[in-house]
C-alpha cells in the first residue's frame, strides 16, 4: 500500500504492524475454526463488539443487487443472521438480499481493514461504532479508495499521530465522498475565504461535515449572506474556525432569523457576533429570546459573550436574578 502511513511508519513497519494486529486482535481473540470461518457476523460481535441486534442494520445497509438461495450459501452465519431478522419483526424468506460484509473474507477483507483504521489511531471501542454508522466502509478498498481520502486529510497537515482517527471517529461518512469531486474543492474553498492552515485543521478536526458539503450549493450561499449582513471578510473566517457550523446552517431557519434578531430586536451591531461565535450555537427561543427577556426586565446590560458563557443557572445567579 502507497499513500500516507501514521508519522514514522514507512511501508515495512506499517505492513509488521498490520500483521502483529491481524495476530493477536483477530486471530487470538476469535475463534477462526470452521464453526466460524468466515463468519464475518461474529467477527462484528467480538472483536468489533457490536450489539447482536444493531448488526442486522449493518448487513441491510450493504446489499448487492444480485440473491442469493440460503440454502447454496457458504456462510455458516446466515442460518444466525436469519434468527436475528425474525427477532426482529422481519419476513421469513427463502431468499436474503446478501450484503457485501457476508462476502468478504475476514482474513483477507475484514481484519485488514480494522488494522487499518487503528493503526490511524481509532480506538477499538469505536470501530463498531463507526461500522454501525457507515456500514459501507466494510466495502471499500483499502489500497483505491480509504488511502486516497486518507492522503488527503494528511494533505492538510492531519499527520500527527491520532488525528486522522479522531476525524474518522467523528465522521466516518467522510471516507465515502470523493476528494477529486468533493473534499479537496471544499478545502480549497475555504483556504480562498482566509482560513490559514491551522484554521483548516481546527474545522476539520472538529467538524468534518464542513468538508462533506457542497461548496456552490451550501457554503459558498452561506458565505455570502454573512457578507451582506455586513461582516467582513477575517470575520467571517474567524466565525467558521471558531465555529464551524456556521458555514452549513439553513440560512432561512437558522442564520438569517438569528441575525435579524440581534439588530432588530436587541438592537445591537452586526459585528458584535464574530467576537461571540456562540451566539449561533444557542436556541433563538430557548437561549436567546429568553435571556435577552430577562435582562430587558431587569435593565442590565451586558455583551453577548457574557450573556451566553455560562448555564442557565449560573446565568440566574450571575445576574442576581433568583425570584
Amino acid at each position: 500500500m502507497s499513500g500516507f502511513y501514521p508519522k514514522g511508519v514507512n511501508t515495512y513497519t506499517y505492513k509488521s504492524m498490520q500483521r502483529v494486529l491481524l495476530t493477536r486482535r483477530c486471530k487470538n481473540k476469535i475463534n477462526t475454526n470452521s464453526a466460524f470461518k468466515p463468519g464475518n457476523k461474529n467477527i462484528l460481535l467480538q472483536y468489533v463488539k457490536m450489539q447482536q441486534f444493531k448488526i442486522t442494520s449493518v448487513f441491510t445497509t450493504i446489499t448487492r443487487e444480485k440473491t442469493y438461495k440460503v440454502d447454496n450459501f457458504s456462510i455458516p452465519t446466515v442460518s444466525k443472521l436469519s434468527s436475528t431478522n425474525r427477532r426482529c419483526g422481519e419476513k421469513e424468506s427463502s431468499h436474503i438480499q446478501v450484503p457485501h460484509i457476508l462476502s468478504h473474507s475476514v482474513e483477507e477483507k475484514l481484519c485488514p481493514l480494522l488494522a487499518f483504521f487503528q493503526a490511524l489511531g481509532v480506538p477499538e471501542k469505536q470501530l463498531g461504532r463507526m461500522i454501525l454508522l457507515n456500514p459501507r466502509l466494510i466495502s471499500y478498498s483499502i489500497e483505491s479508495k480509504l488511502t486516497e481520502t486518507v492522503d488527503f486529510l494528511a494533505s492538510l497537515g492531519l499527520a500527527r499521530e491520532g488525528m486522522i482517527g479522531k476525524v474518522l471517529v467523528k465522521n466516518p461518512f467522510i471516507m465515502g465522498y470523493s476528494v477529486h469531486n468533493r473534499l479537496r474543492p471544499t478545502a480549497e474553498f475555504l483556504k480562498s475565504v482566509g482560513l490559514k492552515e491551522l484554521d483548516l485543521q481546527m474545522v476539520a478536526v472538529k467538524f468534518p461535515e464542513v468538508l462533506c458539503r457542497d461548496v456552490n450549493k451550501i457554503l459558498r450561499p452561506n458565505f455570502a449572506f454573512l457578507k451582506r449582513c455586513g461582516l467582513e471578510d477575517g470575520q467571517i473566517a474567524a466565525l467558521i474556525t471558531s465555529y464551524p457550523p456556521i458555514l452549513i446552517k439553513s440560512i432561512k431557519n437558522s442564520l438569517e432569523p438569528r441575525i435579524r434578531f440581534l439588530v432588530e430586536v436587541m438592537g445591537r451591531q452586526i459585528d458584535e457576533v464574530a467576537d461571540c461565535p456562540d451566539f449561533f450555537r444557542h436556541g433563538l427561543k430557548k437561549r436567546l429570546e429568553l435571556r435577552y427577556k430577562l435582562l430587558k426586565e431587569n435593565n442590565i446590560n451586558c455583551s453577548l459573550s457574557e450573556m451566553l458563557d455560562c448555564n442557565a443557572k449560573k446565568f440566574l445567579v450571575k445576574f442576581g436574578l433568583f425570584a
